[in-house]
């Protein structure tokens, strides 16, 4: 995987493909679908939702810049996959999962794995969580229609914002930089997700 779907396709960070390499995906899905783990394609994960192919996870990863002290936001925690890649290049990570039963199953694949650095909270991620902000970076693992405003005001000085944000040909993944007070944006590339579900997001 890592060679033949990921470094191919310009994945290069190499912190990140460690990460992905050192991350058992079939610990993230279900029996039925563990025969397919690592194609590089979305699987059903339960309540609608999936888990992301992995050269989406990894091109998340490499375009936060992460250099292992950051405080992460994950929002869309879903099966807990990219949290756990991410546990290994960040300090900390606070996740966000609207659907119980999901959050959960997470906490017990990652508690498995011996992963300690993830909290994992229940609630509408588009308002992200005040009361620990600023974040140096946050991963929306779900297509909004813009940046949540919310989430953009709880990026810390420097911090990195990556979303997909929802067009009328695709979704494309967009990095948010902020930076003396304003906002750098770049386009990563196109991408299929999930819809955002929340008060910034979708309404359903």
């Amino acid at each position: 995987m890592v060679e033949a779907q990921l470094r191919r396709r310009g994945i290069d960070d190499e912190r990140v493909l460690a990460a992905m390499g050192a991350v058992p995906r079939e610990s993230f899905v279900s029996q039925a679908w563990r025969h397919r783990a690592y194609a590089d394609s979305a699987l059903p994960i339960g309540a609608g939702q999936t888990i992301s192919q992995p050269w989406i996870v990894a091109a998340i990863c490499q375009a936060l810049e992460l250099s292992g002290e950051e405080r992460l936001l994950e929002v869309g925690t879903g099966s807990g996959y990219s949290a756990c890649v991410l546990s290994r290049l960040v300090a900390g990570i606070v996740s966000i999962e609207r659907h119980e039963p999901l959050a959960r199953a997470a906490l017990e694949a990652l508690a498995a794995l011996g992963v300690e650095n993830v909290e994992i909270e229940v609630g509408d991620g588009s308002r992200g969580i005040a009361s620990q902000a600023p974040f140096d970076a946050i991963a929306i693992h779900a297509k909004a229609p813009a940046a949540p405003p919310t989430l953009l005001s709880q990026l810390a000085e420097g911090g990195r914002l990556i979303v997909p944000i929802a067009t009328g040909a695709a979704d494309m993944l967009t990095l948010f930089r902020r930076r003396g007070g304003s906002l750098q944006v770049d386009v990563v590339g196109p991408c299929r997700f999930v819809p955002l579900i929340g008060e910034e997001g979708f309404s359903s």
